[in-house]
């Protein structure tokens, strides 16, 4: 027999070439117009360019034509998701220029508004995010189903079921009814099993926790230094809410807690958000018994003209802390209006976030953020 001929068996490394994948802007699962240059290495991000603009309208510019009230307007196509959190901040900031005290009546009726709106929205948020996971359907059907009873509540407040403009300088648009009240607390009676009911549907589904835990981690220093606020930074730990930290209106009058992640990943962030509807329920419930009489606003005259100053106001909306900065130099229109808008800046840290993960899952951390564009796009 002939001697045998040794054959070389090592592995050789292979250079792969980078391809360049552009996700929008009118992809599904990019919840709005919104878009995403992606660099692959085979299935891994290696780099990710977020692209804004798609929808901007000047709102900022348009806010230094318009009226004081006028202005109200423009918050509810800012996050349209849960917009009485922007008329309220841009009031509150209108309210400090022209040194007005809103009712009592009317701040309760602001506090139940806004915590409804927060149920609304993480019900969208809660719907939306089972569909990047995958879970597919029921979930979305399930968050609707609460979430129409909620717009039939604010329809009853004020006629408008997404643009409100319910919360104005001065305090609110109009009372509410006893017919208002029963059912609100009737909803709210029912919302802990609602509520049971999406987490029997997720938090223990075992595709679901093999798709979140552990994907997208966002450490708590991370999060911080890119000023990171909302659901998406209490679920790296921080237990940073501007209802607890920077008492507005009488929210210092209710007992609530505010939910907290340990990990910092897309499961946590999914967490936050419902533990933050049982929290915003206790809320309207204890508003809804300690209610008072009384006007819910004071006048304020159509065309009014702030003495010269500036005020920048900020509450704990559904994404995090949004936030007004008006300038006036006695007109009847801000000489200068800024938002602090915290779906644009939690979108700050997608890109460190999508580093080194899979296609696969890139829509899942995005979708964790859960942003409104019209918002993101001023």
């Amino acid at each position: 027999m002939g001697a045998r001929t040794s054959v070389d068996t090592s592995v050789q490394s292979i250079q792969t070439e980078h391809v360049t994948l552009n996700l929008g802007p009118q992809h599904p699962s990019t919840h709005g117009v919104f878009r995403m240059i992606l660099t692959l290495d085979g299935e891994i991000v290696v780099d990710a360019e977020p692209v804004f603009g798609y929808l901007h309208r000047g709102v900022e510019k348009l806010c230094e034509e318009g009226t004081y009230l006028q202005n109200i307007t423009f918050t509810d196509r800012m996050d349209y998701l849960a917009s009485m959190f922007g008329n309220w901040s841009l009031s509150m900031a209108t309210e400090d220029l022209l040194g007005i005290v809103v009712p009592e009546r009317g701040e309760y009726l602001r506090v139940i508004a806004s915590e409804l709106s927060r149920i609304a929205s993480h019900c969208m948020a809660y719907g939306a995010f089972a569909n990047d996971v995958g879970t597919w359907f029921t979930p979305i059907v399930y968050a609707f189903r609460e979430r129409e009873k909620i717009l039939d509540l604010f329809e009853m407040m004020c006629g408008a079921r997404m643009t409100f403009s319910y919360v104005r300088p001065g305090g609110v648009s109009r009372d509410v009814d006893d017919d208002f009240v029963a059912r609100t607390k009737a909803l709210m009676k029912q919302m802990p099993a609602f509520i049971d009911e999406y987490e029997a549907l997720l938090t223990d589904n075992e595709i679901f926790l093999a798709r979140t835990k552990g994907i997208g981690t966002l450490p708590a220093d991370m999060a911080i230094n890119y000023s990171v606020s909302g659901p998406t930074l209490r679920g790296s730990g921080v237990q940073y809410d501007v209802r607890k930290a920077v008492p507005y209106s009488i929210y210092d009058r209710f007992q609530f807690d505010i939910p907290v992640g340990t990990n910092g990943d897309a499961f946590d962030r999914y967490k936050v958000r419902i533990e933050e509807m049982r929290q915003s329920v206790r809320i309207v419930e204890q508003a809804l018994d300690g209610i008072p009489g009384g006007p819910t606003s004071v006048e304020v005259p159509r065309n009014v003209r702030p003495p010269a100053g500036e005020a920048f106001s900020r509450v704990e909306s559904a994404r995090g802390e949004l936030g007004f900065y008006l300038v006036s130099d006695g007109s009847v229109a801000p000489y200068r209006c800024h938002a602090r808008a915290p779906s644009f800046i939690n979108l700050g840290v997608l890109k460190p976030l999508l580093k080194g993960v899979k296609v696969a899952d890139m829509i899942i951390v995005f979708g964790s953020i859960d942003i409104v564009l019209g918002e993101v796009d001023r």
